[in-house]
């Protein structure tokens, strides 16, 4: 999730060519940029997107964030098979 800081104001019209950008990083280091919405409400928009491994989406995050045009919210999902592994150790 995102929200546009106030000082990305007068960058909005960029927001979809950023988008591209931030879309050719996350495939040039191996990930998968499955999709972004624009959206009302709390947040700015939602951003989907899986990595080659933890450090790797860290990376791309904090680089898109020192860009200064938005802030992010992560959240680490676990697909099925994933949440199986980690909880049969519990």
């Amino acid at each position: 999730m995102c929200t546009f800081p106030d000082e990305a104001g007068g960058n909005l019209k960029e927001t979809a060519q950023r988008a591209n950008a931030v879309r050719e990083a996350w495939e040039a280091a191996g990930g998968r940029f499955i999709g972004i919405w624009w959206t009302f409400g709390k947040y700015d928009g939602v951003v989907v997107h899986e990595a080659p491994d933890d450090k790797t989406a860290n990376r791309l995050l904090l680089a898109t964030g020192m860009q200064g045009n938005v802030r992010t919210t992560t959240l680490r999902a676990f697909g099925e098979e994933e949440i199986e592994g980690v909880l049969k150790d519990l």
